[in-house]
């Protein structure tokens, strides 16, 4: 059995927040799947179904987002799950919008979900990371996470990968990480979303260091131009090349 977990915040207040895209996925999990109707249990909203012939519990945490390990901790309790069985699906503003990046392990990166869930149930849980993009400075960021998804980002990017999700679930199952990543970067990139008007960075006022201009080198050498003796113009040519008498 493998635990899917999707974070997020109870309530229609939150319902189409960035900061809410990993209930989003699961929902987009449970339709695609024809999993129950989600039932209220261990402080969150569970449904058990069935992913490419294994059962897959998925949990959306009702506690809000800052106590999200409480819910995740009773469910593995209960149905004797380590971490290895578990996998986290959440927003990450240090990924451009569309953006995926898929690990076992590491650190919480700020996010206060992860925050709650790794002193309670390890820190070896799969992290599936949904990039929503960066506002530009940090003090625009709970505005931005809990700000809903403009229309043209349902179009362009969000839509598409919810749908990528649903369709390769299978693959969070199997752990194929770079397999996942993969599907869901051409399932953004193929809906035409315009990938050159997206941030390099997470955060779009982070400059980078200009590469080393290569025009000096490209530039074939100037050819000797041939002065003139005498003349007006010839005393022209010479202030103009330097050309001393």
């Amino acid at each position: 059995m493998h635990l899917i977990v999707g974070l997020g915040n109870p309530g229609d207040k939150y319902k189409g927040n960035r900061h809410n895209i990993g209930f989003m996925a699961v929902d987009a999990i449970a339709r695609r799947h024809n999993f129950p109707g989600f039932r209220e249990k261990f402080q969150g909203l569970i449904s058990e179904g069935t992913i490419d012939g294994e059962k897959v519990l998925l949990l959306k945490p009702q506690t809000f987002m800052n106590s999200s390990g409480d819910s995740v901790q009773k469910v593995a309790k209960f149905y004797q799950l380590g971490p290895a069985d578990i996998s986290v699906l959440y927003d990450e503003i240090d990924l451009a919008p569309g953006t995926t990046r898929v690990k076992v392990g590491g650190g919480n990166g700020g996010h206060n979900g992860l925050r709650s869930i790794d002193p309670q149930i390890g820190l070896g849980y799969r992290r599936v990371r949904l990039g929503v993009g960066h506002p530009g400075h940090k003090d625009a960021v709970m505005h931005h996470v809990l700000g809903d998804f403009a229309k043209a980002e349902q179009q362009a990017w969000l839509i598409p990968l919810l749908d990528a999700i649903a369709d390769n679930a299978g693959m969070i199952l199997k752990g194929d990480d770079s397999g996942l990543m993969n599907k869901l970067a051409i399932a953004v990139q193929g809906d035409g979303a315009d990938r050159a008007q997206r941030p390099e960075t997470a955060d779009p006022t982070r400059k980078k260091s200009p590469a080393p201009s290569h025009i000096r080198q490209a530039r074939p050498a100037e050819p000797q131009a041939k002065v003139p003796e005498t003349g007006p113009m010839a005393d022209m040519l010479k202030k103009l090349f330097g050309k001393k008498d």
